[in-house]
């Protein structure tokens, strides 16, 4: 097996649609930069494949010059993502691993390349097309963000359950209470910002909601949000930052996330725990894997449970919630825990001796 220090030459895939890492909104995104800048931070050789306005201290390689979601010239995006998967074959063999992070578009790419890789899966894998997919793969390495996600995919061949890690430096926390609620992300039905709406009508506390609106959900904002934000309870603000994200959610007395289906991860919860502050969150998907109940938040399962809750939170120590993110959910656990599984599969792939080579600086290739 490779050397526990052996440096690895490390290719990480990412989607088009936001830069990495996102200007605004993009939780995919942003975990592949924290874990591709980690990667190098550690010595490793890595290659970005991403949009051409992303920034890393990695080599970066593009098909397109701007984040897709943001650019407003660009009809389908589906030409850029072939690109991209091309711009990494004609590079495999400069590679020890290959690191996607684009669903299952380059599975029958990765089958014929018979190089080491994996793939962390990073949306909800209930919806029946999947079930055909992942039967035509069933050798592909294939990687779960929560043990509930793989739920729908028992026979996919899972080879890791790694939880999403961000940097201690990333959100200052603040341990005095807040004084409203707080809805971060983005505007949805599963994602159900009218239950938050309905906790602060009940409640009579401000509800601040930070969220993005896509366009398959602008009809959605429109019938059903939009009338709700007459409320003088009710605050939207509109997509926000990381650099924004430590005030919004540190001067929070609670974060709210009332989702209605099964969440694959829910990075806004840690990013909350990052702050110090106490989460409550609907039983759905990932929710119990990530939320700790009585210790970083409260998990609920309807309307009025989490209004009562509201009354508990000055028992959860916000200095808990800062240190239970900083022990479980940091960006150097994460990566720790991905280079192993690289060695891992590099070894079941080539056998335990991987060459030497020297790093090159990183660049900007075409």
């Amino acid at each position: 097996m490779p050397s526990k220090g052996a440096l690895l030459r490390i290719a990480q895939i990412a989607p088009l649609y936001e830069s990495v890492p996102p200007r605004l909104y993009g939780g995919t995104e942003r975990v592949v930069s924290h874990l591709t800048e980690q990667l190098v931070k550690l010595g490793h050789d890595v290659t970005l494949f991403a949009s051409g306005d992303s920034l890393t201290g990695a080599r970066l390689v593009s098909p397109c010059s701007t984040a897709l979601r943001l650019n407003a010239s660009c009809v389908d995006p589906l030409p850029y993502q072939i690109i991209s998967l091309d711009q990494v074959a004609r590079r495999a063999d400069g590679f020890d691993v290959l690191h996607f992070h684009t669903d299952y578009f380059h599975l029958p790419l990765s089958k014929n390349l018979h190089l080491p890789s994996i793939t962390t899966l990073h949306g909800r894998l209930d919806l029946p097309d999947l079930q055909p997919l992942y039967l035509r793969f069933p050798e592909a390495p294939v990687v779960s963000i929560s043990h509930s996600q793989r739920l729908p995919l028992p026979h996919a061949n899972w080879v890791a359950n790694i939880h999403h890690g961000l940097p201690a430096n990333l959100y200052k926390p603040r341990f005095e209470r807040g004084s409203y609620l707080a809805f971060l992300g983005r505007i949805s039905p599963e994602k159900r910002p009218d239950r938050a709406i309905g906790i602060a009508m009940r409640s009579g506390m401000q509800l601040k909601m930070a969220a993005k609106i896509d366009k398959v959900d602008q009809e959605y904002f429109n019938a059903k949000i939009k009338p709700l934000l007459k409320n003088p309870l009710i605050e939207f603000i509109g997509e926000i930052g990381d650099h924004e994200k430590s005030q919004f959610l540190g001067n929070a007395y609670a974060y709210l996330f009332p989702i209605d289906w099964p969440e694959p991860f829910g990075l806004t919860m840690i990013e909350a725990m990052a702050c110090g502050t106490p989460t409550i969150a609907f039983r759905c998907g990932s929710v119990p894997e990530i939320i700790t109940d009585r210790m970083t938040g409260f998990i609920v399962d309807d309307l009025q449970s989490a209004v009562r809750c509201l009354e508990r939170i000055p028992e959860i120590e916000r200095r808990a919630c800062r240190a239970e993110f900083q022990n479980r959910f940091s960006v150097e656990r994460m990566t720790s825990e991905y280079v192993s599984l690289y060695r891992r599969i590099v070894e079941e792939v080539n056998g335990p001796e991987l060459l030497e080579y020297e790093p090159t600086p990183p660049a900007i290739l075409q």
